[in-house]
């Protein structure tokens, strides 16, 4: 027995065709069923039923071919790990990211990780910092892009850039044309927030503490771009990260106030568990990151993963 035999009877059960099976391994017709036959011959039993017209799996056959394919992938994680253990920029990574980010830094940040890491293809999980955090524990991730601080034992964390907040108003408000609003004046607002689940939103209230007394006018949307809208409908006014108010989500019925100083912000970074292995990843996202042309955005220097604090 070995792998090609493997290989080929998952073929033919994938096809039920002999010659197709033949032309997804790249071998003769005559070969692959040669090492089929050999197969069975070996392990004692017919994994296929043949006729002129058709290739059926025996009962027996289909449990061998799903412990064949189970081997396969094993066989084939092997050979990433190997490859890994050259490259780290080699094999799937799995990122997670906060709401408040993802929709704005992933599109240009995955094209520059194209260019950096093509061997790199990303599984990404979009959720709140808590969630991410448990998911990152558990190992359903490898890292992590969340607001910092955070305080979390057996994760390492790295920051990546931080960006102001912003005020975006109908553009029929009395604010409209203002060189700048200060934190103080949100309290006399109708202010448009995410739920307290978001950080993003904890840190907006830290900025204007008014905003966390029971008596503030404050309403809830389940995104940014919700509170975007509802913000162009006349609903109201929010505060915004730098990022999420870049040309390309700009909307003529609104206008972006900047801060007073001292300017409100926030710090993005990484996350990762202790032993996560493939530290050149990280390295690679921070420099990806200092390529990127967002509005606000200003990267930390960068520094050697194997430095991270």
């Amino acid at each position: 027995m070995n792998i090609n035999e493997l290989r080929y009877i998952v073929a033919v059960a994938q096809t039920r065709n002999f010659r197709r099976a033949a032309e997804k391994c790249f071998v003769s017709q005559p070969a692959l069923s040669t090492a089929v036959q050999k197969l069975e011959e070996e392990l004692g039993v017919q994994v296929f039923e043949r006729s002129r017209t058709e290739v059926s799996i025996t009962p027996t056959g289909e449990r061998i071919v799903a412990q064949a394919a189970l081997i396969l992938e094993e066989v084939e994680r092997l050979r990433l790990l190997a490859r890994q253990g050259t490259n780290p920029l080699v094999g799937p990574l799995r990122l997670g990211v906060i709401h408040t980010v993802g929709p704005y830094l992933l599109p240009d940040l995955i094209a520059q990780l194209h260019l950096s890491a093509p061997e790199m293809p990303l599984h990404v999980e979009e959720n709140t910092t808590d969630r991410l955090e448990e998911q990152l524990r558990q190992g359903a991730l490898d890292v992590a892009i969340i607001a910092l601080p955070l305080a979390a034992s057996g994760l390492v964390t790295r920051p990546l850039y931080s960006e102001p907040f912003e005020v975006v108003v109908p553009k029929n408000h009395r604010w409209a044309g203002r060189a700048s609003v200060s934190s103080a004046e949100l309290g006399e607002e109708q202010v448009l927030l995410l739920p307290s689940v978001h950080c993003f939103s904890t840190q907006v209230v830290e900025t204007c503490p008014e905003l966390g007394v029971k008596h503030a006018l404050v309403q809830q949307g389940n995104s940014l771009e919700t509170l975007r809208n509802m913000v162009a409908s006349g609903m109201g006014i929010t505060v915004l990260p730098a990022s999420a108010n870049s040309v390309k989500y700009r909307s003529p019925l609104l206008e972006i106030i900047p801060f007073e100083s001292p300017v409100p912000s926030r710090q993005i970074g990484m996350a990762w568990r202790k032993s996560f292995s493939r530290l050149a990843v990280l390295d690679t996202i921070a420099a990806g990151v200092r390529h990127l042309k967002l509005r606000g955005l200003v990267p930390t220097p960068l520094r050697n993963a194997a430095g991270a604090a």
